[in-house]
C-alpha cells in the first residue's frame, strides 16, 4: 500500500475516534475518488444511512453538464443539504475521512453550509 494511502487511513481513524454521528446530529462522510465525489450522512447510533449524494446521482449529473470536479463537489454539497433539510435535519458533524480540508472536500463542505446546514 502506498505511504500516501497509509497516512490517509491513519488520519481517518484518528478523526473517527472523535467524530460520531447521532440521531440529532448525524455524520456527513465524504469519499473522494479520481473522477467522482460521494457524500453520505450516517446515524452511527442506529447504524443507518440517512441520505446520500454523489456525482453519479441523477439529480447532480443533470445539473453538472461539463463542469470541473470542483464545481461537481459544490453541486454534491448543495444536493445533500437539500435532502437533509427536507428531512428536517439542519445540524451535522463533518467527517472528512482523512482527506485534507482543501479543494473538493472544502468545496463540498462550504456548499453544504451555504445551502443551510450547520456544522
Amino acid at each position: 500500500m502506498a505511504m500516501r494511502i497509509v497516512g490517509r487511513e491513519r488520519r481517518r481513524l484518528r478523526i473517527r475516534r472523535k467524530v460520531n454521528g447521532s440521531g440529532e446530529r448525524p455524520r456527513l462522510s465524504v469519499f473522494r475518488s479520481a473522477k467522482h465525489i460521494y457524500a453520505q450522512v450516517v446515524d452511527d447510533t442506529a447504524g443507518t444511512t440517512v441520505a446520500h449524494a454523489s456525482t453519479l446521482s441523477q439529480v447532480v449529473r443533470e445539473a453538472l453538464g461539463d463542469s470541473s470536479k470542483l464545481e461537481a463537489a459544490k453541486k454534491v454539497g448543495e444536493s445533500i443539504a437539500k435532502v437533509l433539510l427536507a428531512k428536517g435535519i439542519d445540524r451535522i458533524v463533518f467527517d472528512r475521512s482523512g482527506y485534507l480540508y482543501h479543494g473538493r472536500v472544502r468545496a463540498l463542505a462550504d456548499a453544504a453550509r451555504k445551502a443551510g446546514l450547520k456544522f
